[in-house]
């Protein structure tokens, strides 16, 4: 495989997306900071194929990146890798107002052909090709440069490796026949949705406090006079107020801002500075949220009781023998609070639809209708269902017979 030097120059990134453009995917991963600024500062790109990678360096002077981000997101011929994208594909989207398409993540993909729930860069590498990554740059400030000879070759690493164990995933992935259990998993992650920077919806993010109208109006009000206060300061939004402080504030609103000093996780200025009067312009002015806006209940059967919590810990249990069973990652089939629901009455669920109610749910329901009971075998559990012992032990009384 043949490393570039540092791209620093528009010319020499377009001719490498034009090369790139004509393989069948291609390995991405950025490096950025975020800990001081609202939105993600990025730093370094990293791009390859199984023939060729490089870093780009998205602070160089006079650079252009849109040959890269053209082939990023515009480019449906090219198949886009990452591990544990989320970030990265949030900071394309940042860049472009789109996300990277196709795209394939090998962290997702190791819940389904092992029982890895969120497998780590170094260890995916370690487990496919034997080798260990040197940690060493991890923390490194990105941001500063000139960057060194050893930074540049850590962050290449996290395209040139996974250049070479994409092919050997995706190899298992059809002899498994598992691929398309993952089609709806790269989508979501892939989604616009996911990334957008809606101020209507940022309320969401919070812990509801509970389902009162005039509440949820001030934490809507509140939550998006923060995402615009954090992004015109350019700070995290945490650092102008905390969640937990802005879920207390629409539960209990002062009456003045003088009453702002006793909040707690507010400083004593907020009582006299404009950044307070602000604040309690934004609570007077909250109207109740929408009949239409307002979040669903939860899905609930029957309360599970003390019997439903004990079917619950026995879905479970199912759960985790079914995913040590075929080798997957419990987390890709369902979770505990879908099943929960399920041990509570409640039938529409993921988890009885499509390939998982093939591989887990129909047992799952099974187990909670009296059709599936445990047993050890040879000191293992497995799952016995009710109409097979049946059959056995006729069979075994007919022979005896």
């Amino acid at each position: 495989m043949h490393i570039h030097p540092l791209i620093t120059k528009t010319q020499d990134l377009a001719d490498l997306c034009e090369r790139l453009a004509k393989h069948d995917f291609v390995c991405v991963d950025t490096e950025f900071m975020r800990e001081n600024t609202y939105y993600p500062l990025l730093c370094l790109i990293q791009i390859g194929n199984e023939e060729e990678a490089a870093a780009v360096d998205p602070l160089a002077d006079g650079i252009d990146l849109q040959p890269l981000l053209d082939l990023l997101t515009d480019n449906e011929e090219v198949l886009k890798i990452f591990h544990a994208g989320g970030q990265d594909v949030e900071i394309i989207y940042n860049l472009t107002g789109k996300t990277p398409h196709p795209i394939f993540d090998t962290q997702i993909a190791m819940m389904a052909i092992s029982q890895s729930e969120q497998i780590g860069y170094a260890n995916l590498v370690e487990s496919w090709l034997n080798k260990t990554i040197d940690k060493g740059a991890r923390f490194t400030d990105w941001s500063r440069r000139p960057l060194t000879e050893r930074q540049i070759e850590y962050a290449i690493g996290d395209v040139t490796y996974l250049a070479k164990i994409f092919p050997k995933i995706l190899k298992k992935l059809i002899k498994t026949d598992r691929g398309h259990w993952l089609n709806a998993e790269m989508e979501k992650l892939a989604d616009p949705a996911n990334y957008a920077n809606d101020l209507d919806v940022a309320w969401q993010r919070i812990r509801s406090p509970g389902r009162n109208p005039a509440v949820l109006g001030r934490l809507k009000a509140l939550a998006a006079w923060r995402e615009t206060e954090a992004q015109d300061k350019d700070i995290p939004r945490g650092r102008i107020i905390r969640d937990e402080t802005l879920a207390d504030l629409a539960s209990h609103p002062p009456k003045k801002q003088a009453d702002l000093a006793k909040v707690r996780g507010l400083s004593n200025a907020w009582k006299e500075n404009d950044i307070g009067r602000r604040l309690m312009k934004v609570l007077t002015n909250a109207e109740p949220m929408p009949a239409d806006e307002m979040p669903e209940k939860p899905k609930r059967g029957a309360p599970l009781g003390k019997e439903g919590a004990l079917v619950a810990d026995l879905l479970k249990l199912l759960l985790k023998i079914r995913a040590r069973e075929i080798d997957v990652a419990s987390r890709l089939l369902t979770r505990s609070d879908e099943l929960e629901a399920l041990a509570a009455g409640v039938r529409k669920l993921p988890v009885l639809e499509g390939w998982r109610f093939e591989v887990f749910g129909k047992d799952a329901l099974d187990l909670v209708e009296g059709k599936l009971a445990f047993a050890v075998e040879k000191g293992r559990l497995k799952m016995t269902h009710i109409d097979d012992v049946k059959a056995e032990e006729e069979a075994e009384a007919a022979g005896a017979e």
